[in-house]
């Protein structure tokens, strides 16, 4: 049954409902998605950027709108999704900025849940490129499974984890304070 699942959440996730779509920075983002038999609407999406250079789009999915941080923690099933624009994101680009975001995530004190956080950067040893998408499904109480274009890669069952890596993007101190705004538009 587990694996019904899992195979079902990754047709969803390979093959998007784009019926009605919003495109930000060039990329098409479906109105909807259905994750683990959850319809989950797009919240908001934006951009990353980096002197002047737009490095990914970055956009949340939840089943209720929300406009802050504690309410997409509270959520069963959220997903972010980062659709990579630009050529200049490697993958130690990539791992040196979400090291840092877990460090501003947990306020400089992610010992707790470093074993998870090493798991996780195992996900980025692979060359990151321009087109490239991931998408962390984060449920409640189960952690964080992580895709990179359609394939999924682990599952970090952490819950401490979970709402660290959702503050990269949505907490006090995100990667990019308006792509924050952006993503929790509605």
């Amino acid at each position: 049954m587990k694996r019904l699942s899992i195979i079902a959440l990754t047709a969803a996730l390979v093959l998007p409902q784009m019926a009605e779509a919003k495109t930000v920075s060039g990329v098409e983002l479906a109105d909807n998605m259905m994750i683990a038999e959850q319809q989950l609407a797009l919240n908001g999406a934006g951009v990353r950027s980096k002197f002047f250079m737009d490095l990914y789009v970055g956009s949340l999915y939840l089943a209720t709108p929300a406009t802050n941080v504690d309410a997409v923690i509270a959520q069963p099933i959220s997903v972010i999704r980062l659709n990579i624009t630009s050529g200049m994101i490697t993958a130690d680009k990539m791992t040196d900025a979400i090291v840092e975001g877990f460090d501003a995530a947990t306020n400089g004190d992610s010992a707790s849940i470093q074993s998870s956080i090493d798991a996780f950067m195992g996900l980025f040893n692979e060359e990151v490129s321009k087109g490239d998408q991931f998408t962390f499904v984060t449920h409640k109480d189960a952690g964080v499974t992580s895709f990179k274009n359609g394939q999924e890669q682990a599952t970090i069952a952490n819950e401490a984890f979970r709402q660290a890596l959702i503050k990269i993007w949505l907490g006090d101190e995100p990667a990019q304070k308006s792509l924050r705004k952006n993503m929790l538009a509605k």
